[in-house]
């Protein structure tokens, strides 16, 4: 290139930017009238900014860095169906981006800061949103937390902070009061003080023997409580007692039949139900995305449930440099719906349910779409149609109509899939810390990558199960690669549903055929596993599985107490190798355990 033409590149380069510059339309939420610090409900003033927005492709809403506070006076509503949420009411909305494209809202480090049971953001059928430089919060968080002071097997003594907790006791009763909202606790969760873990070996085990009529709560002096009951184990004084009282009934952000969704730098320190939700989306990107507690309130609480539930989406998911802590769930949970079929209409037509209270009433089908038929006690997929129309009955049932007819053998009580939704998983360089259950949950046919991420889960830190009899959650995976990760000793500190190891792959299949299969092709490599206990890894069902060049070594932080006394556990398997893994310390297994499999099937080099 001459000199000429390489300056002509290079003004045609800059023309370019700065057309593409004064094409940004700008909104300042300030021009609105909204300022930071004033207390005053922000709702009004988003609304009206972001109706300007809409106008205009490509607009970007600036919030000048400050505190907004956000009240449920003045709150969109609408009948949302929600992935595993409950659905009794209209959801209280906040922020909502409906019909929106090219849109950035940038909260500029701004603190959103919530007030009663309302949903912050929702992206509803939009595309090419950016989300960002945003912390998500409530005064009055609508989960509450308790030091322990004094406990027996008779009585726990609590502190609380009735200023982020507000309380009253009656009759008996302990009964937090919020923003609108009064609700009595359903369930403790016991954090240790010093290192913001669940305690080790408690879990779901929450102190109290029997119902809850049968606990009665005294006020010793305000801010003071004494609970009476039969305690089924004795909590540590000092630590902290999560308090669950509420329902989920909102997300923290809601992101449904939309497109190309980015969250950057956005913290989440409470949510009432999930912390992100997304479902029939395609694409997403959420990158520096934390729900962790807030920790200048020293709180030991963050999310309500899970931190990010993907539920039938598509296209490329990246979850990358996210953090996540507090939670009364998993933090990453994705997969798809199974639904049952109730009734042959025609040859072409079925009439199906949604089986999860939690899951209904979503647009789960849509023209075109693959759906793959499940035989629901082999759990295998017999074979695959495509959609012509879906038509919703109630929020439980719905028709669904496929250009061919119904392949023969499909019996009702069996299960369909939709295949279309289903997304290939990036997950890189997070940190899941201690949450209540599992640390990652994945349920997808497409490819899998969970690399260089730092697990502290209280039970199992993967996850890979899928079902079509209990959960519903569908999604057998084919191609999972699981490298470069740290299992540090605070994994599989106590049990939850599907904890067999530190790796559970572990799918409901009432009647397992060892020569078919549910999963496919999964790979765990060179990873490190800080083991305190027995099992590192449990695999139920598996077509081609490799744990090779793995390092293993003792920890003595915990006491042992699992049930499975084995290193790893194969259980009506195939091609499975284990091959290359190092061992430090006294690690207590070094060896496998066959279950309903074929020796031939595994090529190892341990004895």
């Amino acid at each position: 290139m001459n000199k000429l033409n390489f300056l002509l590149t290079i003004l045609y380069f800059l023309m370019m930017t700065a057309c593409s510059q004064s094409d940004v339309f700008t909104v300042k939420m300030s021009d609105y009238g909204l300022k930071p610090a004033t207390g005053e409900n922000a709702i009004p003033a988003v609304i009206k900014a972001l109706n300007e927005c809409k106008k205009h492709s490509g607009s970007v809403l600036i919030f000048e860095k400050g505190r907004y506070d956000f009240w449920i006076d003045s709150t969109h509503t609408r009948m949302y169906y929600e992935s595993n949420t409950t659905n009794d009411a209209p959801k209280n909305l906040a922020i909502l981006l409906e019909e929106c494209n090219g849109l950035t809202l940038d909260g500029g480090n701004s603190e959103f800061v919530f007030h009663g049971a309302i949903q912050p953001i929702t992206v509803d059928h939009s595309d090419k949103i950016i989300v960002k430089n945003v912390t998500i919060d409530w005064d009055i968080p609508l989960t509450a937390q308790a030091k322990i002071l004094a406990a027996t097997p008779k009585n726990i003594d609590l502190e609380i902070d009735s200023t982020q907790f507000p309380y009253e006791v009656t009759d008996g009763n302990l009964i937090f009061t919020g923003e609108k909202w009064k609700a009595k606790p359903t369930g403790f969760m016991e954090y240790e003080a010093n290192t913001h873990r669940i305690a080790a070996g408690t879990g779901d085990n929450g102190c109290l023997r029997g119902d809850w009529s049968k606990l009665s709560v005294a006020e010793l002096k305000p801010g003071t409580v004494r609970m009476n009951g039969e305690f089924t184990r004795i909590p540590a004084v000092g630590n902290y007692l999560i308090l669950r009282h509420s329902k989920r009934d909102h997300a923290g952000i809601f992101i449904q039949e939309s497109s190309n969704v980015t969250l950057e730098n956005v913290t989440i320190y409470h949510t009432v139900g999930l912390g992100v939700l997304s479902q029939f989306t395609r694409n997403l990107n959420y990158h520096s995305v934390k729900v962790i507690p807030n920790a200048a309130k020293n709180r030991y609480l963050s999310g309500h449930d899970d931190g990010f539930h993907i539920s039938n989406c598509a296209g490329k998911i990246a979850i990358t440099d996210c953090e996540f802590g507090g939670l009364m769930d998993d933090p990453i949970n994705v997969h798809g719906t199974s639904v049952k079929i109730m009734e042959k209409i025609n040859d072409n037509q079925l009439r199906c349910r949604f089986m999860h209270e939690q899951s209904t009433g979503m647009n789960w089908g849509h023209p075109n779409d693959t759906i793959g038929f499940i035989d629901h006690k082999s759990m295998q997929t017999l074979s695959k149609v495509t959609v012509n129309s879906f038509k919703m009955l109630n929020p439980e049932e719905f028709l669904v109509e496929f250009n061919n007819p119904i392949p023969s053998g499909i019996v009702v009580g069996d299960a369909l899939e939709n295949l279309t939704w289903s997304p290939q998983v990036t997950i890189e360089n997070c940190r899941f810390g201690s949450c209540r259950a599992r640390g990652l949950l994945i349920s997808t046919p497409r490819r899998v990558i969970v690399d260089k991420n730092e697990f502290e889960s209280s039970g199992s830190a993967i996850l890979i199960a899928g079902d079509a009899n209990g959960w519903y959650e569908s999604g057998a995976v084919s191609d999972v690669t699981i490298t470069n990760n740290l299992f540090k000793d605070g994994c599989m500190t106590s049990m939850y549903q599907f904890c067999e190891g530190i790796i559970s792959i572990y799918p409901i299949v009432p009647e397992v055929d060892p020569l078919k299969p549910f999963h496919r092709n999964i790979t765990i490599e060179n990873n490190t596993f800080n083991a305190f206990d027995y099992p590192v890894l449990y695999a139920l069902s598996v077509d081609g599985l490799k744990f090779n060049n793995n390092r293993i070594v003792r920890s003595h932080q915990f006491a042992p107490f699992h049930e499975r006394k084995h290193l790893l556990t194969f259980e009506a398997c195939l091609n499975v190798g284990v091959k290359g893994n190092q061992f430090e310390g006294d690690v207590l297994a070094k060896d496998i355990q066959l279950e309903k499999m074929d020796k031939g099937q595994l090529n190892s080099d341990l004895k």
